[in-house]
């Protein structure tokens, strides 16, 4: 069975990098807004957030979970847990939680949990525009059950498979979606490449007894008796991505270690991206962070960033490491990226390793 997982993993890899390839183009603004399930994409974890998710290829832990699922396997201890917390646009608030532990020669596995706050929003009809009184919040949830493995020396695998939920008052929507990566190292700090592949799943769509309405058939005698009618809904597609990404550790001592890393990510419903960052750890306590990513549109081939079409600015960040004892530390990360539209985003989290 050692001999067969290698060979399965790159077998995915190969797969995987030609799927990339034949769908390098499939991203143009005419699918721009066409898929669902937009929290997906939310960016979490103040690591990953930081590098602008330049970090496919080496990235590892608990906030691996998020960017890719194969890194998940290198932890230092026997577990890991993280809470995080994202200040996001028009004053949507992203918390999120993970935990991961070890299972000797199975694995590891995990969970993550991802919860949207929209706030309270006003109820508003057409007699009453300014509002009735009464508020109504989404809730948007995303659970995920992750699984990485230490393949062989040079070889990782993971995948997460996101059970999401969409409700709106009385309408809902569920659905599933599964994240599927894998890295390859050429050694401790050196030449490192990733691929991941994002939500993988069926269409959804919202169902529920707010789409169900009385209304008088049209074209029919006045005093005609109301009939049940239904609003159809056309259902949508997942925001399925495709990533690419190498690293390289350029200075790797016991007091500074400078790796720098790139990423190209195809996305089927919007302009691709690339992605670069850089980050340094210092006698292995310090740490800072910093990305920068422009998106280009495959139609006109231009790179816009911080733009009307790309939101986002370059990334920065840093942590500080705690060591609590044995395998036991306490890390407190921040990352800080700047927007073109509503508020500028923040993140802070807090991990455990045991």
């Amino acid at each position: 069975m050692r001999k067969i997982f290698p060979i399965i993993a790159s077998i995915i890899l190969i797969a995987i990098c030609f799927v990339s390839v034949t769908n390098l183009n499939a991203g143009s603004s005419h699918r721009r807004g066409t898929s669902g399930a937009q929290e997906l994409l939310i960016p979490v974890g103040s690591v990953g957030s930081a590098l602008g998710g330049a970090y496919t290829a080496s990235i590892t832990g608990i906030e691996a979970a998020e960017w890719n699922p194969a890194g998940a396997a290198d932890i230092t201890g026997t577990g890991e847990a993280m809470i995080s917390h994202l200040n996001y646009i028009a004053d949507i608030k992203v918390s999120y939680a993970a935990v991961m532990s070890k299972m000797g020669r199975i694995g590891t596995l995990g969970a993550t949990l991802k919860s949207v706050n929209f706030g309270d929003i006003p109820v508003t009809t057409t007699n009453d525009p300014d509002g009735t009184g009464e508020y109504y919040s989404p809730r948007y949830m995303t659970l995920g059950i992750l699984y990485s493995r230490v393949m062989t020396d040079r070889i990782r695998f993971g995948f997460k498979l996101n059970l999401i939920s969409e409700q709106i008052v009385r309408t809902s929507a569920t659905g599933v979606g599964l994240d599927v990566g894998v890295q390859y190292s050429t050694g401790p700090g050196g030449l490192r490449m990733g691929v991941v592949l994002r939500n993988l799943g069926p269409d959804m769509i919202f169902n529920g007894p707010d789409l169900e309405q009385q209304v008088v058939p049209p074209g029919t005698e006045p005093g005609t008796r109301q009939e049940p009618w239904r609003v159809p809904l056309a259902s949508f597609e997942l925001p399925t991505q495709m990533e690419l990404g190498i690293s390289y550790g350029i200075i790797n001592t016991s007091l500074l270690k400078l790796t720098l890393g790139g990423s190209f990510l195809n996305d089927n419903f919007n302009f691709d991206q690339y992605r670069i960052g850089a980050e340094a750890e210092i006698m292995k306590m310090f740490y800072l962070r910093g990305s920068y990513a422009v998106a280009e549109d495959p139609e006109s081939n231009q790179f816009v960033s911080m733009s009307d079409d790309f939101m986002w600015g370059p990334g920065l960040g840093a942590g500080i490491k705690f060591g609590l004892g044995g395998n036991a530390s306490l890390m407190l990360d921040y990352a800080y990226r700047p927007t073109k539209w509503f508020n500028n985003n923040q993140w802070v989290s807090i991990r455990f390793g045991f």
